[in-house]
């Protein structure tokens, strides 16, 4: 059995699970995830533990096993404390600038470039060279925070772009004369 998998997923006060068929929901403060139950893996809900077993004794039912569970946590924390993915911008005259659903981004172009966050994603900039997405599905922030930063990746020899928090880029060496 799994590593990750044999270990069960204690749900906190204020976190409903419903299982139902093959679709698993999830219910927090923070909002409401669902995920569909793979087959080869069972469920069971002991008083506020979780507890994830392979249905069959394979190698596919193993592995997922512990992929289920680990979503699933992933899906339990989201909805208690909720993910965020925090984004720095570096370059003279780079700068963001959050509107509501919409982050307006000024980073070189001849336009500004302006990003629809999907329901469920909140932004923010503190400083205008910052930027922080939240929100309860881990998923669709790193997704988001992805699309963010490929709106202008940071480039090897001056580090300018759009740059996760912790991201550390390798500045390459320009050509000798």
């Amino acid at each position: 059995m799994s590593r990750v998998g044999k270990m069960p997923v204690t749900l906190p006060q204020g976190v409903d699970v419903a299982i139902k068929d093959d679709q698993i929901n999830v219910k927090g403060a923070l909002g409401a995830l669902a995920l569909t139950q793979n087959a080869l893996v069972t469920i069971k809900n002991d008083a506020g533990k979780l507890t994830f077993a392979p249905a069959n004794d394979s190698r596919e039912a193993n592995a997922m096993s512990g992929t289920m569970r680990q979503l699933v946590n992933n899906m339990v924390t989201g909805v208690t404390k909720g993910f965020e993915k925090k984004l720095s911008l570096i370059g003279v005259g780079y700068k963001a600038q959050a509107q509501g659903a919409k982050l307006n981004l000024t980073v070189g172009y001849s336009h500004p470039v302006i990003m629809d966050m999907p329901a469920g994603i909140t932004v923010a900039t503190p400083t205008p060279t910052e930027v922080v997405i939240k929100g309860s599905d881990r998923q669709r922030v790193g997704q988001i925070a992805a699309e963010v930063r490929a709106v202008r990746p940071p480039e090897p020899y001056k580090g300018k772009g759009i740059r996760y928090a912790d991201e550390k880029i390798t500045i390459k060496e320009t050509k000798k004369k």
